[in-house]
């Protein structure tokens, strides 16, 4: 029995349907049980409920042999960190009350860094728990940005007429589609294959720069001419904080971005077949993000 946390996820969909595939016996944790229920359709156990809920992660990780464990991301709860540490502790209590023996870890570049990492200390802090379970095989995956992240750029894309973001235009990044890291732990999950604790940073198909992105976004969606325009944090803090998100949840992310711009958050990997994964930035706009957006256009 495999448990999948975050199972309709960017990362744990294609996590349980890998594992569905490969005929996984895999319980399923998740706040939409109508989410679900394509997965128990095909044989899976569903927990419907919140990871912060520590008895429910009790009773879900009873009995399992392995498990996918991440925080969900939730940009609107007002104490971020204290939201992270809630999920960590009733993770750790879970996987260590039920002895699973293997965990693989959705954890993220930046890991290392004991401080100015921001939202990055809550999968840090992850795996220093983990690690102190005696027993538990524990792979922690770490990955660079998501190429998801460029949803956050849809509004101002389509006001301002140019793709904005926090990082210089030409500095060159890891970049992953959230599938290829669920497949990745999928893989690792079946074959059960690592032993103490471990880490693999997983970088993408190649390194790329935001202008490169830009040229290749505007191509997909009509606009040849995109371009893309690093916001000073000035204002991009409040502009952040315009959009909804509380301050303090803006002032960790800006922390992390500095962090990324000086130098200090940054694979440590060379780049080799391990760590590069298959989906390329062109797939991914073309497959994912353009038909969103102009889906969302059409319907403006």
């Amino acid at each position: 029995m495999i448990v999948i946390t975050g199972a309709t996820g960017n990362t744990g969909k294609p996590a349980t349907e890998a594992l569905l595939a490969k005929g996984e016996k895999i319980r399923v944790i998740g706040r939409d049980a109508s989410k679900l229920q394509p997965f128990v359709q095909k044989g899976a156990e569903a927990f419907v409920g919140t990871v912060e809920d520590p008895a429910l992660l009790r009773k879900a990780f009873q009995g399992a042999q392995a498990a996918y464990v991440m925080i969900p991301p939730d940009m609107q709860t007002n104490d971020y960190r204290a939201y992270q540490e809630k999920i960590v502790a009733a993770y750790a209590a879970a996987i260590a009350d039920a002895k699973v023996p293997y965990v693989v870890t959705l954890s993220s570049i930046g890991a290392d860094l004991p401080e100015k990492s921001g939202p990055i200390l809550g999968p840090r802090s992850l795996e220093t728990k983990l690690n102190a379970i005696n027993g538990l095989n524990v792979l922690h995956l770490r990955p660079g940005g998501f190429m998801e992240n460029l949803f956050m750029s849809v509004q101002p894309l389509r006001t301002m007429g140019m793709l904005p973001g926090p990082l210089p235009g030409d500095a060159m990044q890891a970049m992953i589609a959230a599938r290829d890291i669920g497949a990745y732990a999928a893989e690792r999950l079946h074959a059960r294959d690592f032993s103490g604790s471990s880490l693999q940073e997983l970088h993408g198909q190649r390194d790329i720069s935001m202008k490169e992105v830009a040229a290749i976004v505007g191509h997909a969606i009509g606009k040849p001419k995109l371009g893309y325009m690093q916001v000073p944090f000035m204002m991009l803090e409040p502009a952040l904080v315009q959009t909804g998100l509380p301050k303090s949840t803006v002032a960790l992310m800006i922390e992390m971005w500095k962090s990324i711009n000086s130098g200090t958050l940054k694979p440590h990997e060379p780049r080799n077949a391990k760590n590069t994964t298959p989906t390329s930035i062109e797939t991914f706009v073309a497959e994912v993000f353009a038909p969103a957006y102009l889906s969302m256009a059409a319907k403006a």
